[in-house]
């Protein structure tokens, strides 16, 4: 099966884009824009990628900027650092969550200290494309949420998108940087639409030199947004969390109790500011996440807030997550995703006071 012949560069106005095809378009456009820009990886040249995400590319480009690997992560994440070392920005795809990990000693050894290591002579402008999480019927190594691991290591950026939007502009974003990203695609999200006026989404992108030169980090990194507004309390999401959270939102309003949403959006660096801020002015939080809760995201997101917010919080910081058990079975994988009723069973226990 080989991929479709996809004319990106006719894409253009208002169009509706695949949350896939808007990352598609992303890297399509940034390797328009910038020759040193490659994507490799397993299955992402002929075939498009497992989820088609690359679909297109090879036949815009060529095989020589984007090209298959074999089936070796280790040695993608190698081969990725060496070539942004010598001036490339690379950008690969590792299928899927948990086949990341036989490249994560690079990851964690070579890409993310190699910055600090030089004293900041050698920056790697690199992403590392992960599709991840729950919610498509998989089974365990497929459906893994592993950004616990990547926020941990100093050195990586870590962002995750929720929206077609965000899609393209956060991963515009990240091969723009001039530092690695661990890019986290969340996997139940790729056919989920949304309609985009294109021209808009790129008169955001000119050369480096007249976005202040190309160590300048992209505005959308180290950013939340508020993507619903709340008085009674806070829900705190990211990736293919903030659906659910939109959702019990959603139904709260019906019964009465106004639930602000906010999309973490870059996991690290953290926009302490923007959600600090959102929990100050409502006093009740809730963090949401598929990743087991112990010594996870989720943790550290409600550590920050009791910290920060101590003394604006009227309850508890709870938390809403996946369990501490390996990923389950597909047909049990519903009672283990955050949903609706968890999520509003927590905000029951927000310590209201009792009219």
């Amino acid at each position: 099966m080989t991929a479709m012949a996809v004319n990106h560069a006719e894409l253009a106005g208002v169009q509706q884009l695949t949350f896939a095809k808007a990352l598609t378009l992303a890297m399509s456009d940034s390797m328009a824009a910038d020759a040193s820009v490659i994507v490799f990886g397993e299955d992402v040249g002929t075939l498009g990628g497992v989820f088609r995400v690359t679909d297109g590319l090879q036949a815009r480009f060529g095989e020589e900027r984007c090209f298959d690997t074999p089936l070796a992560e280790s040695g993608i994440v190698g081969m990725a650092t060496g070539m942004a070392i010598n001036g490339m920005r690379p950008v690969v795809e590792l299928q899927f969550d948990a086949f990341a990990f036989p490249g994560f000693e690079q990851i964690v050894s070579h890409v993310a200290k190699m910055g600090n290591r030089t004293r900041g002579n050698i920056r790697l402008p690199l992403v590392i494309r992960i599709p991840y999480a729950g919610g498509i019927g998989g089974v365990e190594h497929h459906c893994d949420s592993s950004e616990g691991y990547y926020v941990h290591t100093p050195g990586l950026t870590v962002l995750t998108p929720s929206t077609v939007e965000d899609a393209y502009v956060l991963l515009r974003d990240s091969i723009s940087s001039p530092d690695p990203v661990v890019f986290m695609e969340p996997k139940k999200l790729y056919f989920s639409k949304a309609t985009l006026d294109l021209d808009a989404l790129r008169a955001r992108y000119t050369p480096a030199s007249e976005r202040g030169g190309a160590n300048a980090v992209p505005s959308s990194i180290g950013h939340a947004a508020v993507v619903r507004a709340g008085t009674d309390a806070t829900l705190i999401a990211y990736g293919p969390s903030v659906a659910p959270a939109l959702a019990a939102a959603e139904t709260a309003a019906t019964e009465g109790r106004s639930l602000q949403v906010i999309d973490v959006r870059s996991l690290v660096p953290f926009d302490d500011e923007t959600i600090c801020a959102a929990v100050r002015s409502t006093g009740r939080a809730v963090v949401i996440a598929e990743a087991p809760g112990f010594a996870s995201m989720a943790a550290e997101i409600a550590a920050r807030i009791q910290e920060r917010c101590f003394h604006s919080l009227a309850a508890p910081v709870l938390r809403v997550t996946g369990f501490d058990i390996p990923y389950p079975a597909p047909k049990l994988e519903q009672h283990y995703l955050p949903g609706v009723d968890r999520i509003l069973d927590a905000v029951d226990k927000l310590q209201w006071e009792e009219s």
